[in-house]
């Protein structure tokens, strides 16, 4: 079964269109990697002072995460990831969570 690799990001209200930009302007060099299948970035609700965000990023297993995490393409569509502008951006660092599917449908 799959693997889902997610980080969440409280963005200050008035950021969203910079983190947004940023995300779209990268080169995330995923489609590159054995194992991907698909990301997205999502939007989700406001909280105080910011709005939620989530990187959804499905592979074929974790360990082709734990691969894509220790690879030259990860550094470096990392490398810029901790900017001044990112981080004045965010709330607080991003929160990461990782599932192993146990059942899916279509």
């Amino acid at each position: 079964m799959s693997f889902i690799a997610m980080n969440r990001f409280k963005i200050r209200h008035g950021s969203e269109a910079q983190f947004e930009t940023v995300w779209k302007e990268r080169e995330s060099r995923l489609n590159e990697m054995t194992g991907f299948r698909e990301f997205r970035l999502l939007k989700g609700p406001d909280g105080d002072g910011y709005c939620l965000y989530s990187s959804h990023v499905i592979w074929d297993s974790r360990a082709d995460f734990e691969s894509w995490t220790k690879s030259d393409q990860f550094r470096e569509a990392h490398r810029n990831a901790g900017n001044s502008s990112t981080r004045d951006a965010m709330v607080e660092p991003p929160s990461f969570e990782g599932f192993e599917t146990v059942l899916h449908q279509s």
